[in-house]
C-alpha cells in the first residue's frame, strides 16, 4: 500500500528527523544502562571475556579464581600478546599496505595541479582527490588503464578531457560540486561504468546521447544543475536503479519514463513540475518517489495508492531568501554550499525512510499544529 508524506516546510521535517534521532539515542542509552546493571549482561560479559582469553591462549588459572571469573583487562594486555596474535596483526597490516599501493589520495587547497610524480604511477586503481583548487584533469589520465574509481568531488574542475573515454575498466566517476558545464561524448566509451555523479556543478544543461552506451550504470546523480528534462541517454540506461535529478528546472516528465523498469529510487524535489505522468504506476520496481509539492496540481491517484509498496514523499519547500550581493561568484558558492548541506540531509532522511516498514502515523497527515 502506498504512503503519502506531505511536508509544509522543509525545515520542519529536518527538525522532526533530528528529534527522532535524539529520542532514539536516549532510548539506546537507557537500555544500555539497564543491561549493564542486569545479571544477564554480567554473565554475557564474563563469557565474552572467557572466549577472548581462549582465543589468545591465556590459561584458565589466570582468569578463574575460586569459580569466579576475573574480567581484569590487564590479563588480556599481559598474556594476549602471543606470537599468533602478532602474526595475525602483521598479515592484516601487510594487506592494507598492499591495497593502499593502488590508491592515490589528495586533498587541501594548497594543491592547484596534480603532482608530476603521478604520471609515473599508472598501476593505480583509485583516485580520491577532493577539496583542492585543481581546475584541470591531465590528458595522461588515459595511461591509467586499471583505474576503477575516479573520485574528484569538491574541486574546481571546469572540464573533463576526452581521454577519459579510454578508461575501459572505470566503474565509479564522481565529479560532483565542481565547475563543469558539459560532459564529453567520449565518456560513453566507459562501458563498465556503474555509478555516475555529476551533482552540484550548477551549470550542466544536457548530457550527450553517446552516454546511452552506459548499460551497466545503476546510479546517476545529476542534481543541482540546470536540466529542463530528463536526458534521453538516461532513459536508455536499462539497468538504472537510482536517479537523482532534484534541484533542476524540470517542468514535466517524459511519458515513456516507465522504460526505466529497473528504477527503484527517483528523486525529483526542488523542480518546477506541475503534474506527474501515470506512467510512474507502470514501474514495477519503483519503491521511493520524492517530489516538491509546491507547483503540483495533478498527481495520479494510483501513485498515492500504489499496491507495490511505493513510498511517495511530497515535500513543500520554504522560499529561499534572495541574497543581495554584488559578487556573483559569492552567490553561486553560497548556493553550492546550501545544496551540499541539503543533499547530506536528504541522504540521511531517505536512509531513514527505507528502514521503515511503513510511514509513521505522525507524518501520514500533516496538520497546521505541526508548524508550531
Amino acid at each position: 500500500m502506498g504512503h503519502q508524506v506531505i511536508i509544509f516546510d522543509f525545515s520542519l521535517i529536518r527538525g522532526l528527523w533530528e528529534t527522532r534521532v535524539k529520542k532514539n539515542k536516549e532510548r539506546q542509552r537507557k537500555e544500555k544502562e539497564r543491561l549493564e546493571k542486569s545479571s544477564l549482561e554480567k554473565i554475557k560479559q564474563e563469557w565474552n571475556f572467557i572466549l577472548e582469553c581462549r582465543k589468545k591462549g591465556i590459561p584458565q588459572s589466570k582468569y578463574l579464581k575460586n569459580g569466579f571469573v576475573n574480567t581484569d583487562e590487564k590479563i588480556l594486555d599481559t598474556y594476549g600478546k602471543t606470537p599468533q596474535l602478532r602474526k595475525r596483526h602483521t598479515l592484516s597490516d601487510e594487506a592494507n599496505k598492499e591495497r593502499n599501493k593502488f590508491i592515490f589520495q589528495l586533498s587541501g587547497e594548497q594543491w592547484m595541479e596534480f603532482p608530476d610524480s603521478l604520471k609515473e604511477q599508472t598501476y593505480l586503481k583509485e583516485w580520491h582527490v577532493c577539496n583542492t583548487l585543481i581546475q584541470t584533469i591531465p590528458a595522461y589520465i588515459a595511461l591509467f588503464q586499471d583505474l576503477r574509481v575516479l573520485d574528484l568531488s569538491k574541486n574546481q574542475i571546469n572540464h573533463l578531457p576526452v581521454e577519459i573515454g579510454r578508461l575501459k575498466k572505470l566503474k565509479v566517476l564522481n565529479v560532483s560540486f565542481n565547475n563543469l558545464k558539459s560532459i564529453p561524448p567520449e565518456l560513453g566509451d566507459c562501458e563498465n561504468l556503474e555509478k555516475l555523479d555529476l551533482s552540484g556543478n550548477m551549470e550542466i544543461r544536457e548530457l550527450p546521447f553517446e552516454l546511452s552506451n552506459l548499460k551497466q550504470v545503476t546510479v546517476v546523480d545529476v542534481s543541482a544543475n540546470k536540466f529542463h528534462s530528463i536526458p534521453i541517454c538516461v532513459l536508455r540506461m536499462s539497468n538504472l536503479q537510482w536517479l537523482d535529478i532534484s534541484s533542476n528546472n524540470l517542468k514535466d516528465l517524459p511519458e515513456d519514463i516507465d522504460r526505466l523498469d529497473q528504477l527503484q529510487t527517483l528523486l525529483l524535489q526542488k523542480n518546477k513540475l506541475t503534474y506527474l505522468p501515470r506512467a510512474l504506476v507502470n514501474m514495477p520496481n519503483l519503491s521511493l518517489l520524492v517530489v516538491s509539492g509546491d507547483d503540483l496540481v495533478e498527481i495520479p491517484t494510483a501513485v498515492c495508492e500504489s499496491t507495490t509498496g511505493l513510498k511517495f514523499v511530497s515535500l513543500r519547500d520554504s522560499p529561499v531568501e534572495t541574497i543581495v550581493c554584488e559578487d556573483t561568484e559569492e552567490i553561486i558558492e553560497s548556493e553550492r554550499e546550501r545544496e551540499q548541506i541539503e543533499k547530506e540531509f536528504m541522504k540521511a532522511y531517505i536512509e531513514d525512510l527505507k528502514e521503515r516498514d511503513s510511514t509513521p502515523s505522525y507524518t501520514t497527515k500533516v496538520l497546521l499544529s505541526l508548524q508550531l
